[in-house]
């Protein structure tokens, strides 16, 4: 029995033509939302990096499978054996997507963050871990709970090349024992590719392995585990158009066989016994099932199964060309706005994805992206972006907290906060000049509605509401 009896969707919806600069159909891309000033207008999505819009084609893969859901790996019957077979063929389309090597195996996770947590757990003692500032708090904060471990957190690099020869001095430096470095492979405040090949390279020369944190690269470019030579690579569902609480960590086996199991419970278990002491004596797998205990989301796994198809399908030339058009739309357009200043850490000729974040002077940037969904329906991200170090870093040390609200003042400094514009696969050009000419009449002529601060936040006040 195989899972092939689960009926086929859809086919491919990438054009053959790889000239052609069309979208991927992802869900809402067609959803109104009020305006504050009146009337309503179609969605501008643009925080892919926190949370992309599911494609089409996965919630259709999705759909059609629905039917046929059973219990996986624990199920006589037809539909449990169907969705077990659903369940691994995932996994082999994975390990195909990411080009694993042979050994490697391929953990169905919660997330990047559950992911890097699992790895974290399975260090072996006295195990040293390398890691910039620059990182996401879900790859910069795991190794400070993992037991025995020691945490070498290395200080932002200015280039590329200063990441790779502060990483390898600081290997080089110390003592015999297991290392680990994590490095994103691109940032998810400044959407600035790291250089992966070379920091593994420099890792495996003084005996260390690295985990890439991929959140923000698979979305946006082929990530391959043989080519770039890295021992792991995590990444989550929901940024690879498939928002179904589901990730991957992706891999070398021995340090989780190694391990206790990341879960204790049915699945993650060889034998279970009752001792003659009234102890209970358990052998745990030594595969993939030691650290999936529980019944396991196979309609996540399969979502990220079917964006990996459609992304490959696609193509990611085609993807990555249409998406650096996009990127420079942006950035010409903000540009041409003399208050914004983009952030960046490599430098503003440095490669990066469609992720962008930057301040407006005068502007406290909650009060910016309020002002960006109720007037003119559009969605950013404002804040520190989970990357608490880098963004304080971007920043400097001279910002001002102007405030959650208020008028904006040109002659102040920056917020000490940030806007942050991400798109991918889904997004219209129309989009990406929207908003453009959003932040510009913002800036030029303020916003059109009175806002409030709630909670910490910035939010559009009720007509007639006193405003303290």
């Amino acid at each position: 029995m195989t899972a092939t009896a689960v009926p086929a969707a859809t086919e491919a919806t990438g054009p053959a033509d790889p000239a052609c600069c069309e979208p991927l159909p992802v869900l809402g891309r067609d959803v109104t939302v009020p305006l504050v000033t009146g009337g309503d207008v179609t969605y501008a999505a643009l925080d892919y990096a926190a949370s992309a819009p599911a494609l089409q084609r996965v919630w259709d893969d999705v759909a059609a499978y629905a039917p046929y859901y059973g219990s996986v790996h624990r199920g006589a019957g037809y539909l449990s054996q169907l969705s077990t077979d659903l369940f691994e063929q995932s996994r082999a389309t994975v390990a195909d997507f990411l080009g694993c090597r042979p050994a490697d195996q391929v953990v169905f996770t919660r997330s990047t963050t559950d992911s890097l947590n699992l790895l974290a757990s399975a260090l072996p003692a006295g195990t040293r871990v390398f890691v910039f500032e620059t990182e996401h708090h879900a790859a910069l904060l795991p190794w400070q709970r993992a037991t025995g471990a020691e945490v070498v957190c290395l200080a932002a690099p200015h280039t590329p090349e200063e990441a790779v020869a502060v990483l390898d001095v600081a290997l080089h430096g110390a003592p015999k024992g297991p290392k680990l470095v994590c490095v994103t492979g691109a940032s998810n405040v400044t959407g600035e590719l790291w250089p992966v090949r070379e920091l593994a390279a420099a890792a495996h020369r003084h005996g260390a392995r690295i985990v890439l944190d991929a959140a923000q690269l698979v979305p946006h470019q082929a990530v391959d585990i043989t080519a770039l030579d890295v021992d792991w690579v995590a990444f989550s569902g929901h940024k690879l158009y498939a928002p179904f609480g589901s990730g991957v960590l992706a891999g070398r086996a021995d340090w989780l066989r190694q391990a206790e199991p990341y879960l204790a419970g049915g699945g993650a278990t060889r034998t279970v016994a009752r001792r003659a002491d009234g102890h209970v004596e358990t052998e745990w797998h030594t595969t993939v099932a030691r650290h999936e205990a529980g019944s396991p989301n196979v309609i996540g796994a399969y979502a990220i199964a079917s964006a990996c198809r459609a992304l490959t399908e696609a193509g990611f030339g085609r993807l990555e060309a249409r998406e650096q058009r996009l990127l420079k739309l942006l950035r010409d357009g903000l540009a041409a706005i003399p208050e914004v200043r983009v952030l960046s850490l490599f430098g503003e000729d440095s490669a990066r994805v469609g992720v962008l974040s930057f301040v407006v002077r005068g502007w406290n940037s909650s009060h910016l992206a309020a002002a960006l969904s109720a007037e003119y329906g559009i969605g950013v991200r404002d804040g520190l972006f989970c990357a608490h170090p880098l963004v304080r870093h971007l920043l400097g040390t001279d910002t001002e907290d102007l405030g959650a609200c208020g008028s904006p003042d040109p002659g102040a400094g920056f917020n000490g906060n940030a806007i942050r514009v991400s798109f991918g696969a889904g997004t219209p050009d129309e989009d990406i000049s929207r908003f453009v000419a959003a932040l510009s009449a913002l800036v030029r002529e303020g916003a059109a509605w009175t806002y409030a601060t709630e909670a910490g936040r910035c939010v559009p006040v009720a007509p007639g509401t006193p405003v303290a």
